[in-house]
């Protein structure tokens, strides 16, 4: 049996032009997801990142917490979704995403604001009439995440350590959790909303079969300084 952990990345530059970057707060949630390895972990596990440059810091300020000398292999398969692409196709506004911001800024409960327009750019993106538009559509991001998924169940049960870690982002720990749960696109994509920065989701895996163990745990997070936890 392999245990996996689904880790999504720290607090990136949310309405900057380059949002695939963490903000000094998603930093600082790194390092405590770090110091929380160190605990959980007698010795270093099998460690898996996206290749965004997001995945990429979190992975490392993490380990150098723990496992220092860690290795660990980056796989694309494991990137976000154009999330950017998704917003500007519903909204060409916000092909601009310091407007995007303004707006959330504006209302008197943001995250609720967001998760609205989240919502329906989602819903056009998942339309089949507008597969064409996208770089990539829907299906071709769910069929990666789950061909993600799949190598990496190859390489655990050809190797069999106890504990493996991938550092990657929440649309894609929703496309998993969708699968599992057998749950429909609107409601995949509304577990995103509640999947925390640098949260863990485990898994187990066990003769080839996942089963979901726990999802969102970020209590460490809360622990540290209930004000360092953030969703977008």
């Amino acid at each position: 049996m392999t245990t996996i952990y689904l880790v999504r990345h720290g607090q990136a530059s949310f309405g900057q032009m380059n949002y695939d970057e963490l903000s000094a707060l998603g930093v600082t949630q790194a390092k405590i997801l770090g110091q929380h390895f160190k605990h959980i972990f007698t010795k270093q596990p099998y460690i898996v990142s996206g290749s965004m440059k997001r995945h990429q810091q979190t992975t490392q300020i993490s380990l150098k917490e723990c496992f220092p000398e860690a290795s660990y292999r980056t796989d694309e398969l494991w990137n976000e979704f154009n999330h950017q692409q998704v917003f500007s196709l519903y909204e060409p506004r916000f092909a601009q995403p310091e407007l995007l911001k303004q707006d959330i800024f504006k209302e008197t409960d943001p995250r609720t604001y967001l998760a609205q327009v989240f919502d329906k750019a989602i819903i056009r993106w998942a339309d089949e009439t507008f597969h064409h538009e996208y770089d990539e559509s829907w299906p071709m991001f769910k069929t990666r995440v789950e061909k993600a998924l799949q190598s990496l169940c190859k390489e655990l049960a050809d190797q069999r350590p106890e504990e493996a870690v991938v550092f990657t982002s929440g649309g894609v720990i929703s496309v998993i959790l969708g699968k599992l749960l057998e749950l429909n696109v609107q409601r995949t994509f509304a577990l995103s909303w509640s999947i925390a920065n640098t949260s863990i989701t485990s898994l187990k895996l066990t003769n080839g079969e996942i089963q979901l163990m726990s999802m969102n745990e970020h209590q460490f997070i809360k622990a540290s300084n209930p004000e360092l936890l953030t969703w977008f």
